[in-house]
């Protein structure tokens, strides 16, 4: 098991337990210092990890003796040498075709409200919508009369459709939670090879800030002040750090993988 170090947004190692656990006992590394290694969904302090004692005994881990011969140097093994971790940043157009795929996944939500039409529903829906286009095309139009025809257009689709939509959408929130939590990787994400990690360590976050946070939040934004939101978020994009406003809080970056 290799560990990573960091403290005062600077990154050291890796380590392996026997080294780790030495370092504590001599206090070259503090509880307050944080730790990441495989297996954990993001940086925590030493002293989360080991309850307060001085040595770290993760479940089902057996140290290796012969390790700690061969790797071990009694005179400069533990001090440690803090080197800033970097990772190169996506490249904006790779950024904006993983988006693109990813927004294209959600195209099929929106076939499903019509695909539970009948003939005579499909034809009426049609025209109902030409009626509406026409409406917001005259700027002349009565709103309230525009109003009415969207309703009549919600009131067509059946509820098999609205509960193939929902279910779509659930299962699909679920999927890109996952693989996010899993690897910092959306689909489209995953098809471009970049990945979102953390802004200052570069280590894996977990799938409430990478997804939920990051992700979520400004999907109800955009729902509510598009395309405003969007285009604010673009140009944030465009800087030094290449960072959103949904990197910046959840306080992530794209890198390549």
């Amino acid at each position: 098991m290799q560990i990573y170090l960091a403290r005062n947004n600077q990154q050291a190692g890796p380590y392996s337990i026997e080294q780790l656990n030495q370092m504590l006992a001599s206090q070259q590394v503090l509880l307050t210092d944080l730790a990441w290694h495989q297996g954990l969904t993001e940086w925590k302090a030493l002293g989360e990890l080991t309850q307060g004692k001085l040595v770290y005994e993760p479940i089902g881990y057996a140290p290796f003796s012969a390790q700690i011969k061969t790797e071990t140097h009694p005179n400069s093994a533990f001090n440690i040498k803090v080197e800033q971790k970097t990772s190169q940043l996506a490249s904006i157009h790779s950024r904006f075709f993983a988006k693109l795929i990813d927004v294209f996944l959600w195209f099929p939500a929106t076939f499903l409200l019509t695909a539970f039409f009948t003939p005579e529903q499909a034809q009426k829906f049609t025209q109902l919508n030409e009626q509406l286009f026409r409406l917001m095309a005259d700027r002349s139009s009565d709103i309230a009369l525009a109003q009415k025809v969207q309703t009549e257009i919600l009131a067509i689709i059946p509820t098999q459709a609205w509960m193939a939509m929902c279910v779509y959408i659930i299962a699909m929130l679920m999927v890109q939670a996952f693989l996010i939590g899993k690897s910092g990787q959306s689909i489209g994400k995953k098809l471009l090879k970049i990945k979102i990690v953390d802004a200052e360590t570069s280590a894996p976050v977990s799938s409430v800030r990478g997804f939920w946070l990051r992700s979520m939040v400004f999907v109800i934004l955009n729902m509510i002040i598009l395309p405003l939101i969007s285009v604010i978020e673009s140009l944030f994009a465009l800087g030094k750090n290449r960072q959103a406003l949904h990197d910046k809080l959840a306080k992530t970056k794209v890198v390549q993988k």
